[in-house]
């Protein structure tokens, strides 16, 4: 895309962020985005097929973004304890900044249609991914257990990290959820070392 281009792109994805977390994905419009991006109802449409394309373009985004922060930051790290502290440092960092993106990760994908958590699906795959490469790192290194079974232990740390997340929202944003950061990490390598 060119730079115009991805210009309005962007920032129709970041009106888009903020009306469906204030109004949630089912009430929020089209012309409601058209609006808060500045642009008009129809242009809408030359970037996006429709509402779910722009929920999945979001999702794509965004988690992509974030996830590109978490391969810089790991490829910076000298041990998969220290690659993971820093996934689960960016992951609470990164939402309790962008309260909007944490409201539309954590509330309205759970509330979307089975076909549309199926494609949200795909772009949170690489994240959970990623988490696997860390713990097999972790397993090569000797500081994570041999016997871990690896599938199973990405998706308990990435729900882990997510319920802590979703309660976060839930309890008001009472606490600052980067605080939270080393208890989580000391739970996880508890759990995980040899």
């Amino acid at each position: 895309m060119a730079s115009k281009k991805m210009e309005k792109y962007n920032l129709i994805l970041d009106a888009a962020l903020k009306v469906i977390a204030e109004n949630g994905y089912h009430n929020a419009q089209v012309s409601r985005i058209a609006k808060e991006a500045g642009v008009a109802d129809g242009t809408i449409y030359l970037y996006f097929k429709n509402k779910e394309d722009i929920l999945i373009s979001l999702f794509q985004k965004k988690l992509g973004d974030l996830v590109g922060q978490f391969h810089s930051s790991i490829n910076e790290t000298d041990s998969a304890d220290e690659a993971l502290r820093k996934i689960c440092e960016i992951h609470y960092t990164m939402l309790e900044k962008n309260v909007d993106l944490a409201f539309v990760t954590q509330i309205e994908l759970r509330q979307s249609s089975l076909e549309l958590r199926k494609e949200i699906g795909l772009v949170v795959k690489t994240y959970i991914e990623l988490i696997e490469k860390v713990l097999r790192q972790g397993i090569e290194e000797g500081i994570f257990r041999a016997n871990l079974d690896v599938k199973l232990t990405r998706l308990l740390v990435f729900g882990s990290m997510d319920e802590v997340v979703t309660s976060w929202l839930i309890a008001g944003r009472k606490y600052s959820l980067a605080a939270q950061v080393e208890k989580t990490v000391e739970f996880f390598i508890q759990g995980l070392k040899a």
